[in-house]
């Protein structure tokens, strides 16, 4: 069961019990993300997120590691576009631990200077491995073009010289100006109760005040074309997308279909073609990328330079045949199977269950019953995905990025409409 309340500063608690699970994912979420940087502070949330574990007033980076580690649980952060998240996953006995290790990083963190320079190393070299990783840093090179000079498209890590930039000001002023209890939430899923959630809220930040500076919400405009990036490689690593749906649209669970069918699995079309019939790559998928306002459907694959207008040539191929007849019967059965499935098998964890409680309350303001998305998916017709993929399809909206050694195969925008 979720419940959720709120403080009266503004802070909102939401929980699952989980009945039978012997762990607990207490997590703090902040609706601030790269989306909310200004472009000189670029990369200022995630070297933020990595600065909270680097000492309080009460305990060293060392004695935080060593803590969580002698109950063997897990105490870490991720930062994304529009979120950032601390969380802690222990078994039931040590959950007070987990709290308290959570509220001391999250207020009383030190910001030494020491540490700020030695961390800027680390994350230094988070860039570097990004970029020598191609099928990563594809991802990173589309959203730059496909949405130029929006914040969405800016990396979550920053860029070299942002990074070296930033001071330890400019993550006090940014905590104080982000880290407001209008923008925070306090998660939890496995075994605990929404009151003892309640207390810890109340006890540990019932005390903050102040909400967070207004942001510019401006949704992104995509930019259609072919992007290359000529870089010494054994593959080319293209990444072709479309505008699909934002995160709340009505239209998303045909979005979540008209996904699944193309490249969400070994039996999807695109695998199955482009992998299984030609023998043309060894990775293929697609993935959809959604925010407040705006979204994207892409389509990942590394593939060799000779082949690469063949690929593109199937992937234009196969949204427009989705376009003009939708999905077979079967295929349509099968894909609402596939995702219904792999919902409920990715909430086999607390944390996963904490974290679906958390997005929900950052995007609909609300719990969304599992039971209510598996009506949906049930309820989605193939007339909804056709509309859908007639506007994906439009090669006024595709965008194609390409990194890799293309030699005498390069390609140009007459690919989009080929």
């Amino acid at each position: 069961m979720v419940r959720r309340s709120e403080l009266a500063n503004g802070l909102r608690i939401v929980s699952e019990h989980v009945p039978g699970v012997p762990s607990v994912t207490a997590g703090i979420w902040v609706e601030s993300g790269s989306r909310f940087e200004p472009r000189q502070l670029g990369g200022i949330s995630h070297y933020l997120e990595h600065l909270l574990f680097k000492g309080t007033e009460r305990r060293s980076a060392a004695q935080i590691a060593e803590e969580i580690d002698a109950v063997g649980g897990v105490l870490n952060a991720f930062t994304g576009k529009e979120y950032t998240c601390y969380y802690a996953r222990v078994l039931t006995e040590h959950t007070a631990l987990a709290t308290d290790l959570l509220a001391d990083l999250f207020l009383y963190s030190r910001f030494d200077p020491d540490e700020i320079d030695r961390e800027r190393t680390v994350i230094l070299q988070e860039i570097s491995q990004s970029e020598d990783t191609p099928d990563d840093y594809i991802h990173d090179l589309f959203s730059l073009r496909y949405w130029p000079d929006h914040p969405l498209s800016f990396p979550v890590c920053g860029t070299v010289e942002t990074v070296q930039g930033l001071a330890r000001s400019d993550f006090v002023d940014f905590l104080n100006a982000r880290y407001r209890p209008d923008r925070v939430i306090v998660a939890a899923a496995g075994d605990i109760t929404h009151e003892a959630l309640e207390r810890w809220a109340e006890r540990d930040f019932g005390h903050l005040s102040g909400s967070a500076t207004g942001i510019d919400g401006v949704a992104p405009r995509p930019a259609r074309g072919v992007f290359t990036v000529e870089k010494p490689l054994e593959q080319v690593h293209l990444l072709v997308g479309a505008p699909a749906v934002a995160q709340d649209a009505d239209e998303r669970y045909a979005a979540y279909l008209l996904n699944t069918a193309l490249g969400g699995g070994m039996s999807s079309r695109l695998f199955q073609e482009i992998r299984e019939t030609r023998g043309h790559a060894y990775s293929v998928y697609s993935f959809l990328s959604a925010f407040r306002d705006a979204g994207y459907l892409g389509i990942y694959v590394g593939t060799a330079a000779e082949w690469v207008q063949e690929v593109i040539g199937v992937i234009n191929a196969e949204l427009r045949a989705v376009a003009r007849e939708g999905l077979r019967a079967e295929e349509l059965a099968r894909s609402k199977n596939q995702l219904k499935g792999n919902m409920l098998l990715g909430l086999e964890t607390s944390d996963s269950r904490m974290s679906r409680v958390a997005k929900n309350e950052i995007y609909f303001k609300r719990d969304v019953p599992l039971a209510e998305v598996a009506a949906s998916i049930d309820a989605t017709t193939n007339d909804a995905i056709v509309a859908l993929a007639e506007r994906v399809a439009r090669p006024d909206g595709l965008a194609v990025a390409l990194l890799g050694d293309l030699g005498d195969h390069r390609v140009d925008e007459s690919i989009l409409a080929a």
